[in-house]
């Protein structure tokens, strides 16, 4: 199908499906989703030129995982956000299934996409390229082509480069199958972007004392952090443990030492950088002013997504918000971007046993807890936050089947922050340790409710609507 013929699809859908999409009680006021249809991974994150860029996997035409476009916004300052042409759009024999996920250079001050598009073919085959596009006077992007065809000893399920510039060359990360059915991180090198080499495996299924550890790596990001570098991932195809891998698929990091010219990665166990219900798919940027941001999909593929009731209004799922990265002792840490602050109205501030404790609207809002005592607290009558002394548990109905679901983090409690926008909440412990990340669909208005008999110190501010233009 062209362009064009896609592209008057998608604005009849925005045309025909935003108003009711907006007037939607779960839409959120303070994180990025789609005008209509299914939102995705974030793609392409960047600061270029004193502005943030964030594209993201958008299929315009309806709450399903069709052939994805490149959607764009850009900011100045991630609070208020702009609209931007659509960046891509699958409409070329190398991207017929999909402009799949990818990332964003700027080469020689040129905003620059690397991206992967799909191919599917009669029973179940399929390819991938590796592809350029790049930003034209206008604003919009020239598509160059592949770079990339599918590299030999691999199935048709190598995507989502992520690339960066080290000395004088630049350098990806793909998410790749080998032929084997086993999931691998491969690193590239290239002199110019167009002629790419394949340095090898860097991690992945029985490498770098792993075994068996899932049949697809997606989404790998590799950057350095505190003198070590940190590969994020998405392992799919691990098996669930009573306190973690619950979700239908798992987004972590390894930390280590790569040598770039041997193509060897050291590194230390797998750990989950978020352990809610919705989480994947995330990808960084380095700033400006030297911080490493982290924004993800708040969503997981093939799981309950579709019976979500935001569906029936034509738009599903947001991204998280932005958020600040460090590493301390061989661990991320990870805490609202300092710019979300902008947000905050009038601080109210108690004291008090649990029980007393005042009823907060909570659409957009965010709260702030000291207590290292048992506690719970419901989220608009939907979602149980119970701290027990070891265990902090996050309860809910699965929509799907009714059934009680629940996700955990063991520990020592001294502080959470909450951060909530209509039908989301973002967990933050002990200032950014663990994170637990969970759409919900509360009873209006949302309210958050304590119960118990022990101590705790709040504080609570309403947080104001991003801007989208």
């Amino acid at each position: 199908m062209t362009e064009s013929s896609l592209l008057k699809q998608a604005l009849h859908s925005v045309i025909s499906g935003q108003l009711r999409a907006a007037k939607d009680p779960y839409r959120p006021g303070w994180h990025l989703a789609p005008t209509v249809g299914l939102l995705n991974d974030p793609n392409g994150f960047i600061q270029h030129n004193g502005r943030y860029h964030l594209f993201y996997q958008w299929n315009p035409l309806a709450c399903a995982h069709g052939a994805k476009f490149w959607g764009h916004w850009s900011s100045s300052d991630l609070v208020r956000w702009r609209h931007e042409p659509v960046a891509l759009v699958p409409s070329e024999a190398f991207e017929s299934h999909g402009c799949y996920s990818g990332s964003a250079v700027a080469d020689n001050g040129q905003l620059t996409l690397i991206y992967t598009g799909n191919v599917k073919y009669s029973q179940g085959r399929r390819t991938a390229f590796q592809c350029l596009a790049r930003e034209n006077a206008a604003g919009q992007f020239d598509k160059e082509g592949p770079v990339m065809g599918l590299p030999d000893g691999y199935t048709g399920h190598v995507r989502d480069p992520k690339v960066w510039r080290k000395g004088e060359h630049w350098y990806m990360v793909l998410g790749a199958q080998d032929l084997n059915l086993k999931g691998k991180v491969l690193l590239l090198r290239s002199p110019d972007l167009q002629h790419w080499e394949l340095l090898g495996e860097i991690a992945g299924t029985g490498l770098n004392g792993l075994g068996e550890f899932g049949y697809m790596w997606e989404c790998p990001d590799l950057f350095t952090l505190d003198d070590h570098e940190v590969l994020i991932c998405c392992p799919q195809g691990l098996a669930a443990q009573s306190d973690r891998y619950l979700n239908t698929f798992q987004s972590g990091y390894f930390v280590g030492q790569l040598d770039y010219d041997k193509a060897d990665f050291q590194h230390g166990d797998f750990s989950e950088l978020d352990l809610g219900f919705e989480f994947y798919a995330p990808q960084t940027t380095h700033t400006d002013d030297g911080r490493r941001l982290l924004i993800a999909w708040m969503g997981v593929p093939d799981g309950d997504e579709l019976f979500q009731p935001t569906v029936q209004n034509g738009w599903i799922h947001t991204l998280t918000c932005p958020r600040e990265l460090e590493l301390n002792s061989g661990k991320i840490i990870q805490r609202p971007a300092r710019e979300l602050q902008q947000l905050r109205g009038p601080q109210e501030a108690w004291q008090g046993t649990a029980r007393d404790a005042p009823v907060w609207d909570i659409k957009h809002a965010e709260i702030e807890l000291e207590t290292g005592h048992p506690f719970e607290a419901d989220f608009g009558g939907c979602l149980l936050l119970q701290w027990e002394g070891e265990w902090l548990r996050l309860t809910r109905k699965n929509r799907r089947t009714g059934l009680s679901e629940q996700r955990v983090w063991r520990g020592a409690l001294r502080k959470l922050t909450i951060m909530c926008d209509s039908s989301s909440i973002e967990i933050f412990i002990n200032d950014g340790s663990a994170v637990m990340s969970s759409r919900y669909f509360p009873v209006l208005p949302a309210q958050l409710i304590f119960r118990g008999d022990r101590q705790i110190t709040l504080r609570y501010w309403p947080l104001a609507d991003c801007v989208l233009e």
